[in-house]
């Protein structure tokens, strides 16, 4: 029976102070892969394209009007960063909220989608948005569905989590693959 022994490291703790590291991991396990399609929150966005000048990084951004009309959370200056460095930044509806949120919030009732999120949050919160923003950057054409890709994410001001995946657009959710997890927090 054929197999591979792979190494995944777990934080003690999650976090922003997981950043520096899991950005290394990644982009070691990227150039092992030869794999070139790299996702990330918008929160590590800046750091992530420096890491990974010449490969397709694509920066998940949030949605436009989340606190204001119109508006976007997005540091300016973080933008013009990772457009200098070749990232490609989208603004998107997140796929595991959404309207589903907008129903919750008039009627109280629970969706489909929060269900998925909080079953992804027993792993951690950046597994859940790992696999949030890679079908979202599938939905924007910005990485193709079906080829392997490294998403990243985290507990919400840095990354403490990277997986190796197949992604789908999200109306094909279930069709994605998690191949590996390269790093996450040991408690979710």
């Amino acid at each position: 029976m054929a197999y591979k022994e792979l190494k995944t490291v777990y934080f003690e703790t999650p976090g922003k102070g997981n950043t520096d590291k899991t950005l290394s991991l990644a982009k070691r396990r990227a150039e092992e892969l030869g794999i070139k399609n790299i996702v990330v929150a918008s929160y590590t966005g800046a750091l992530a394209s420096e890491a990974f000048k010449g490969y397709n990084l694509v920066v998940s951004a949030g949605m436009m009007g989340f606190r204001e009309p119109n508006k976007h959370r997005m540091i300016e200056e973080n933008r013009d960063k990772i457009e200098a460095n070749g990232g490609k930044v989208f603004y998107h509806l997140h796929a595991f909220g959404g309207l589903g949120r907008a129903v919750k919030q008039k009627f109280g009732a629970i969706q489909v989608d929060e269900i998925i999120a909080h079953t992804l949050r027993l792993f951690s919160r950046g597994v859940k948005v790992a696999l949030e923003i890679s079908c979202m950057a599938c939905d924007a054409g910005l990485i193709e569905s079906g080829e392997e890709c490294i998403a990243i994410g985290g507990s919400g001001s840095g990354a403490d989590t990277a997986v190796v995946l197949i992604p789908s657009n999200t109306h094909r959710f279930f069709d994605t693959k998690i191949l590996e997890l390269i790093c996450k927090p040991r408690v979710g």
